[in-house]
């Protein structure tokens, strides 16, 4: 953090002398909420919640973030590593099946050292790397070993788009990088008795007008990890923040543009993941999810 490289941007800002970088990220982390969440998959939900630490700031400045207070605006307290630490433990005393640190990427080094409290007190649930995708593989192997489910996005695979919405420009090439480290670390996921354990877990979020290059991640994933990686498409997309500067990401996904893509996932081989049930899309609320790629119309 004197440099700072936590993500591909390598601000190199010193964060240890209260310098920002791209991310607005201090020295101390900052937390919006900690909660037992529901809305997640259901192997990381379950019936108990996951554990959530929503982290403030974000290495990516997403147009369309539907969380651009907390993200872009930086809404939350700071959470030192010993208040971090006491928060993984009070969720797993809840029940929680999992530890989710949700945007932890520029928090890394403290989310290690109240890994490192926790587990001396007790913490044992497995740990979630909740993230946009857009990583540092030298930062990813830190993590080796310590982290049991990675949930990266995947959010674009044309770097115009990219550029254009997120402000990331070489966010394909860093995403597959990190992506697949990840996954030589955990491998497919790997779900007991309707809990994940361990393993990858990627979000694929559908943008109008197929802006995030659906067909060449799913390439990406079936050529390079494996048809057993599970992938969550997602449909909930909607405009918020700056989205409707941009008239083409200024509507909601279409149930077409939607099952289209499930369609174009299942011919290509990726069966394993979860779709959104269809009676949500056309409203915005929380989703529904099946867990099964196939059979969609």
């Amino acid at each position: 953090m004197e440099s700072c490289s936590l993500c591909p941007r390598r601000c190199g800002v010193n964060r240890l002398k209260g310098e920002t970088g791209v991310c607005k990220a201090g020295l101390l982390p900052m937390v919006s909420s900690f909660h037992a969440h529901f809305g997640e998959e259901p192997p990381i939900s379950g019936h108990k919640g996951s554990g959530a630490i929503f982290f403030t700031h974000c290495s990516l400045r997403c147009v369309f973030c539907q969380n651009y207070p907390i993200s872009q605006l930086g809404k939350g307290r700071e959470a030192p590593v010993g208040t971090l630490a006491g928060m993984m433990l009070k969720l797993q005393a809840a029940g929680c099946h999992n530890i989710n640190f949700v945007t932890p990427t520029h928090y890394m080094p403290d989310i290690l050292e109240a890994v490192y409290i926790a587990k001396e007190k007790g913490l044992s649930v497995p740990l979630v790397y909740n993230c946009g995708g857009y990583e540092s593989v030298d930062a990813l192997k830190v993590l080796d070993g310590v982290i049991d489910i990675y949930m990266p996005d995947m959010k674009y695979s044309d770097n115009a788009a990219a550029r254009k919405y997120s402000s990331a420009p070489d966010y394909f090439e860093m995403s597959k990088i990190a992506i697949k480290e990840m996954y030589r670390q955990v491998g497919d996921l790997k779900i007991i008795k309707g809990i994940a354990e361990k393993g990858l877990l990627i979000r694929h979020l559908l943008l109008p007008n197929n802006l995030a290059g659906s067909e060449a991640i799913f390439d990406f994933i079936i050529n390079e990890l494996s048809v057993g990686t599970y992938v969550n498409i997602m449909a909930q997309y909607y405009p918020c923040h700056l989205a409707f500067d941009f008239p083409e990401i200024s509507r909601r996904v279409t149930r077409r543009e939607y099952i289209n893509t499930i369609d174009m996932a299942k011919d290509k081989g990726l069966l394993r993941g979860f779709r959104q049930v269809l009676a949500t899309i056309d409203r915005v609320r929380v989703p529904e999810w099946t867990d099964d790629l196939k059979g969609v119309r």
